[in-house]
Protein backbone atom coordinates (compact mmCIF):
# COMPACT_ATOMS: atom_id res chain seq x y z
CA UNK A 1 0.00 0.00 0.00
CA UNK A 2 1.11 4.17 -0.87
CA UNK A 3 0.62 5.89 2.20
CA UNK A 4 1.88 9.74 2.25
CA UNK A 5 3.49 11.01 5.20
CA UNK A 6 3.30 14.76 6.06
CA UNK A 7 5.85 15.54 8.70
CA UNK A 8 7.97 18.62 9.23
CA UNK A 9 9.85 16.51 12.00
CA UNK A 10 12.43 15.22 9.35
CA UNK A 11 14.26 12.54 12.34
CA UNK A 12 10.59 11.72 13.15
CA UNK A 13 9.44 11.61 9.36
CA UNK A 14 12.30 8.89 8.66
CA UNK A 15 11.81 7.32 11.53
CA UNK A 16 7.76 6.23 10.90
CA UNK A 17 8.41 5.92 7.15
CA UNK A 18 11.21 3.26 7.85
CA UNK A 19 8.94 1.65 10.65
CA UNK A 20 6.19 1.59 7.85
CA UNK A 21 8.47 0.21 5.21
CA UNK A 22 9.80 -2.63 7.66
CA UNK A 23 5.69 -3.41 7.47
CA UNK A 24 5.36 -3.57 3.66
CA UNK A 25 4.42 -0.23 3.00
CA UNK A 26 5.47 2.33 0.35
CA UNK A 27 6.17 5.84 1.78
CA UNK A 28 6.63 9.09 0.42
CA UNK A 29 7.43 12.15 2.82
CA UNK A 30 6.34 15.44 2.94
CA UNK A 31 7.47 18.20 5.12
CA UNK A 32 4.97 21.19 5.06
CA UNK A 33 0.94 21.98 3.48
CA UNK A 34 1.58 23.17 0.16
CA UNK A 35 3.35 20.51 -1.29
CA UNK A 36 1.74 17.69 0.58
CA UNK A 37 -1.46 19.02 -0.59
CA UNK A 38 0.16 18.68 -3.83
CA UNK A 39 0.64 14.98 -3.78
CA UNK A 40 -2.45 14.17 -2.76
CA UNK A 41 -4.38 15.91 -5.34
CA UNK A 42 -1.87 14.16 -8.18
CA UNK A 43 -1.47 10.80 -6.70
CA UNK A 44 -3.52 7.96 -5.74
CA UNK A 45 -2.81 6.92 -1.62
CA UNK A 46 -4.41 4.19 0.17
CA UNK A 47 -4.09 6.96 2.98
CA UNK A 48 -2.19 9.76 4.95
CA UNK A 49 -0.59 10.17 7.86
CA UNK A 50 -0.96 13.99 8.52
CA UNK A 51 0.87 16.55 11.44
CA UNK A 52 -1.44 19.07 12.35
CA UNK A 53 1.54 21.91 13.30
CA UNK A 54 3.17 21.95 9.65
CA UNK A 55 5.48 25.51 8.55
CA UNK A 56 3.43 27.26 6.37
CA UNK A 57 1.18 28.89 8.99
CA UNK A 58 -2.05 29.39 6.23
CA UNK A 59 -1.59 25.95 5.30
CA UNK A 60 -1.75 23.33 8.21
CA UNK A 61 -2.79 20.00 8.82
CA UNK A 62 -6.27 21.26 9.59
CA UNK A 63 -6.21 23.68 6.09
CA UNK A 64 -5.14 20.59 4.21
CA UNK A 65 -7.84 18.09 5.98
CA UNK A 66 -10.43 20.93 4.98
CA UNK A 67 -9.08 21.19 1.77
CA UNK A 68 -9.00 17.71 0.41
CA UNK A 69 -12.62 16.76 1.94
CA UNK A 70 -14.12 20.46 0.30
CA UNK A 71 -12.41 18.29 -3.11
CA UNK A 72 -14.22 15.37 -2.10
CA UNK A 73 -11.07 13.63 -1.70
CA UNK A 74 -11.84 10.46 0.64
CA UNK A 75 -8.04 9.37 1.18
CA UNK A 76 -8.25 7.98 5.03
CA UNK A 77 -6.72 10.79 7.09
CA UNK A 78 -4.97 9.81 10.96
CA UNK A 79 -3.76 13.35 11.76
CA UNK A 80 -0.65 13.02 14.03
CA UNK A 81 -0.02 15.91 16.31
CA UNK A 82 1.33 17.33 20.10
CA UNK A 83 -2.14 18.83 20.49
CA UNK A 84 -3.96 17.05 23.13
CA UNK A 85 -6.71 19.65 24.12
CA UNK A 86 -10.38 18.03 23.38
CA UNK A 87 -11.52 20.85 21.39
CA UNK A 88 -8.75 20.06 19.00
CA UNK A 89 -8.89 16.58 18.55
CA UNK A 90 -12.73 17.16 17.85
CA UNK A 91 -12.35 20.05 15.23
CA UNK A 92 -9.83 17.79 13.42
CA UNK A 93 -12.74 15.06 13.53
CA UNK A 94 -15.34 16.98 12.38
CA UNK A 95 -13.31 18.79 9.56
CA UNK A 96 -13.13 15.03 8.16
CA UNK A 97 -10.09 13.07 10.08
CA UNK A 98 -10.75 9.24 10.21
CA UNK A 99 -8.54 9.47 13.77
CA UNK A 100 -6.12 10.85 15.45
CA UNK A 101 -2.96 10.32 17.36
CA UNK A 102 -1.56 12.50 19.97
CA UNK A 103 2.33 13.08 20.30
CA UNK A 104 4.00 10.92 21.85
CA UNK A 105 2.89 7.52 20.62
CA UNK A 106 4.06 4.09 20.38
CA UNK A 107 4.46 2.85 16.66
CA UNK A 108 2.74 -0.56 17.35
CA UNK A 109 -0.54 2.04 18.34
CA UNK A 110 0.08 3.88 15.24
CA UNK A 111 0.31 0.77 12.81
CA UNK A 112 -2.76 -0.16 14.23
CA UNK A 113 -4.75 2.73 13.95
CA UNK A 114 -3.40 3.38 10.51
CA UNK A 115 -4.93 -0.35 9.16
CA UNK A 116 -7.78 0.63 10.86
CA UNK A 117 -8.31 3.45 8.91
CA UNK A 118 -7.13 1.82 5.46
CA UNK A 119 -9.80 -0.97 6.05
CA UNK A 120 -12.15 1.60 6.47
CA UNK A 121 -11.67 3.74 3.40
CA UNK A 122 -13.84 3.97 0.18
CA UNK A 123 -15.26 0.41 -0.55
CA UNK A 124 -14.36 1.63 -4.76
CA UNK A 125 -10.59 2.18 -4.08
CA UNK A 126 -8.69 -0.59 -5.68
CA UNK A 127 -6.57 -2.43 -4.38
CA UNK A 128 -5.08 -4.88 -6.89
CA UNK A 129 -1.93 -3.94 -9.07
CA UNK A 130 -1.59 -6.14 -12.21
CA UNK A 131 1.06 -6.58 -15.14
CA UNK A 132 0.30 -9.20 -17.70
CA UNK A 133 -0.51 -12.25 -15.85
CA UNK A 134 0.86 -11.02 -12.96
CA UNK A 135 -1.26 -9.40 -10.07
CA UNK A 136 -0.84 -8.07 -6.27
CA UNK A 137 -3.47 -7.62 -3.87
CA UNK A 138 -2.85 -4.95 -1.31
CA UNK A 139 -5.61 -5.58 0.81
CA UNK A 140 -5.10 -9.58 1.08
CA UNK A 141 -1.11 -8.90 0.35
CA UNK A 142 -1.11 -11.63 -1.93
CA UNK A 143 0.93 -11.90 -5.37
CA UNK A 144 -0.22 -14.30 -7.36
CA UNK A 145 0.52 -15.29 -11.26
CA UNK A 146 -2.17 -16.73 -13.43
CA UNK A 147 -4.08 -18.86 -10.55
CA UNK A 148 -0.44 -19.79 -8.75
CA UNK A 149 -0.05 -18.02 -5.67
CA UNK A 150 4.01 -16.36 -5.34
CA UNK A 151 5.23 -16.24 -1.39
CA UNK A 152 7.29 -13.18 -1.49
CA UNK A 153 9.15 -11.33 1.93
CA UNK A 154 8.10 -8.58 3.13
CA UNK A 155 10.66 -6.81 1.61
CA UNK A 156 10.02 -8.14 -1.90
CA UNK A 157 6.34 -7.38 -1.55
CA UNK A 158 6.62 -3.95 -0.90
CA UNK A 159 9.26 -3.60 -3.62
CA UNK A 160 7.22 -5.33 -6.26
CA UNK A 161 4.15 -3.01 -5.09
CA UNK A 162 6.23 0.25 -5.76
CA UNK A 163 7.30 -0.92 -9.34
CA UNK A 164 3.96 -1.53 -10.15
CA UNK A 165 2.23 1.69 -8.47
CA UNK A 166 5.18 3.71 -11.14
CA UNK A 167 3.71 0.83 -13.54
CA UNK A 168 5.70 1.70 -17.34
CA UNK A 169 7.69 4.81 -15.54
CA UNK A 170 11.04 4.86 -14.44
CA UNK A 171 11.41 4.23 -10.82
CA UNK A 172 14.73 5.68 -9.70
CA UNK A 173 17.01 4.57 -6.82
CA UNK A 174 16.33 7.41 -5.21
CA UNK A 175 12.35 6.58 -5.11
CA UNK A 176 13.04 3.37 -3.99
CA UNK A 177 15.39 4.13 -0.58
CA UNK A 178 12.37 6.86 -0.05
CA UNK A 179 9.42 4.58 -0.48
CA UNK A 180 10.64 1.19 0.27
CA UNK A 181 13.34 1.28 2.46
CA UNK A 182 13.19 4.70 4.24
CA UNK A 183 15.88 6.30 3.40
CA UNK A 184 16.35 10.18 2.72
CA UNK A 185 20.20 9.48 0.65
CA UNK A 186 21.60 6.47 -1.08
CA UNK A 187 23.70 4.79 1.22
CA UNK A 188 26.07 3.38 -1.71
CA UNK A 189 25.30 -0.29 -1.29
CA UNK A 190 24.17 -2.88 -3.46
CA UNK A 191 21.28 -3.63 -1.65
CA UNK A 192 18.20 -2.52 -4.11
CA UNK A 193 20.14 -4.62 -6.39
CA UNK A 194 20.56 -7.48 -4.21
CA UNK A 195 16.32 -7.45 -4.03
CA UNK A 196 15.43 -6.88 -7.52
CA UNK A 197 17.71 -9.74 -8.88
CA UNK A 198 16.28 -12.24 -5.86
CA UNK A 199 12.73 -10.81 -6.62
CA UNK A 200 13.05 -11.76 -10.43
CA UNK A 201 14.24 -15.01 -9.65
CA UNK A 202 11.13 -15.91 -7.43
CA UNK A 203 8.99 -14.61 -10.30
CA UNK A 204 10.78 -16.51 -12.79
CA UNK A 205 10.60 -19.76 -10.86
CA UNK A 206 7.14 -19.35 -11.19
CA UNK A 207 6.96 -19.10 -14.72
CA UNK A 208 6.51 -14.78 -15.14
CA UNK A 209 8.39 -13.78 -18.05
CA UNK A 210 7.08 -10.17 -17.59
CA UNK A 211 10.44 -7.45 -17.47
CA UNK A 212 11.37 -5.75 -15.01
CA UNK A 213 13.47 -3.51 -16.94
CA UNK A 214 16.92 -2.37 -15.14
CA UNK A 215 17.14 1.58 -16.87
CA UNK A 216 21.18 1.82 -16.68
CA UNK A 217 22.36 4.81 -14.54
CA UNK A 218 18.41 6.18 -13.94
CA UNK A 219 16.59 2.94 -12.02
CA UNK A 220 13.88 0.26 -12.99
CA UNK A 221 11.01 -0.05 -14.72
CA UNK A 222 7.95 -2.72 -14.76
CA UNK A 223 6.18 -2.84 -17.74
CA UNK A 224 3.22 -5.78 -19.38
CA UNK A 225 5.19 -8.48 -21.41
CA UNK A 226 6.38 -8.12 -25.08
CA UNK A 227 4.61 -10.49 -27.32
CA UNK A 228 8.89 -11.87 -27.36
CA UNK A 229 8.61 -12.05 -23.86
CA UNK A 230 11.69 -9.52 -23.91
CA UNK A 231 12.01 -5.90 -22.91
CA UNK A 232 14.75 -4.23 -23.62
CA UNK A 233 15.86 -1.39 -21.97
CA UNK A 234 16.94 1.84 -23.13
CA UNK A 235 20.58 0.82 -22.56
CA UNK A 236 20.17 -1.97 -25.25
CA UNK A 237 20.10 -4.97 -22.54
CA UNK A 238 16.94 -7.67 -22.32
CA UNK A 239 15.93 -8.31 -19.07
CA UNK A 240 13.79 -11.03 -17.76
CA UNK A 241 11.78 -11.27 -14.60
Amino acid sequence: MRLLLIEDDRRLALSIAAGLCEEGFAVDIESDGPPGLAALRSHSYDACILDINLPTPACDGFSVLASLRAARCHVPILLLTARDAVSDRVRGLNAGADDYLVKPFAFAELLARLRSIVRRGTPQRHSQLSCGTLTLDQTTREVRIGDQRIELTQKQFALLEYLLLYRDQIVTRSMLWSGVWGYSFDPGTNVIDAHIAQLRRRLEAAGHRGPIETIRGLGYRISAPQPSGLATSQSGEAHDC
